[in-house]
């Protein structure tokens, strides 16, 4: 038997985002990435391409940026 614990959040580098218009939402907003494994993530509007976040590896969520 094998035993072993993931971290709970990993480091990632956005590889592909669509851009965020300044303005689109008065509240925030969010829009998908795709990140170095291929995952895509839903993230802020200013999240740029080439960018380091953090995610939740329990849920897949982004929480901040790296």
């Amino acid at each position: 038997v094998i035993d072993f614990e993931l971290p709970i959040t990993v480091k990632l580098t956005v590889v592909e985002v669509d851009p965020g218009v300044k303005g689109d939402t008065a509240q925030g907003g969010s829009k998908p990435a795709t990140v170095d494994t291929g995952a895509v993530v839903t993230v802020p509007l200013f999240i740029e391409r080439g960018q380091e976040i953090m995610v939740d590896t329990r849920t897949g969520q982004y929480m901040s940026r790296a």
